[in-house]
């Protein structure tokens, strides 16, 4: 499986892959939203296609039901989703994280973008950890992940790996303290369930 991996930013040990900016601990978000390649928006626009005519160029339609995704600075497509579909912006990821790393402890730890802009994550860690037999450590985290192409749902989850790319991010299993939002709720659901784990 590959690692997918277009921009991210990392506190502490270099991911497996060697990609990413290395930040010193303790980094204002906005520096994470510029180090993880965040710093973009996703914007939309109704679907448009062309029928060609045997007299002319061509005529637009509309298709209304559905909408296509972009980034603001590339204006790359990401997806085509329908109408209901409630985009959560990559700079949204890690502003759930404001509060945890105020004022309950936690440390930004990994953060990045996937395929294109498709997907996006943030890994907070918790402060949490115990030691296994001999010298292992076990550290706790909190994972903020979502996409924009239908791929994954808006997923909170502690977990125990540390999600550096697309591989280690399937390495987390469902959680009975999960929260997934199929992006109806969106990032003020997910809120709401970060300030009852506080």
């Amino acid at each position: 499986m590959a690692h997918l991996v277009e921009q991210m930013a990392y506190v502490g040990d270099t991911p497996w892959h060697g990609l990413g900016q290395q930040l010193s601990a303790h980094q204002p978000l906005e520096v994470w939203q510029q180090q993880a390649g965040m710093n973009w928006h996703i914007e939309e626009t109704p679907v448009r296609f062309i029928v060609d005519a045997a007299s002319h160029l061509g005529s637009i339609h509309s298709f209304p039901e559905q909408k296509v995704l972009f980034r603001s600075d590339t204006q790359a497509p990401l997806s085509v989703v329908s109408q209901r579909y409630k985009v959560v912006q990559p700079q949204e990821v890690l502003k759930f994280y404001r509060d945890l790393t105020e004022y309950a402890g936690y440390e930004l730890e990994t953060a990045g973008v996937l395929k294109g802009g498709r997907k996006f994550w943030a890994l907070a860690r918790s402060g949490l950890s115990t030691s296994l037999k001999g010298k292992d450590e076990v550290r706790g985290y909190l994972l903020l992940a979502t996409s924009c192409d239908g791929s994954l749902t808006t997923v909170a989850t502690p977990t125990t790996v540390r999600v550096v790319c697309n591989c280690s991010g399937q390495l987390i299993p469902d959680s009975v303290l999960s929260f997934s939002s199929a992006n109806a709720g969106g990032i003020p659901a997910l809120n709401a369930w970060g300030r009852w784990r506080l």
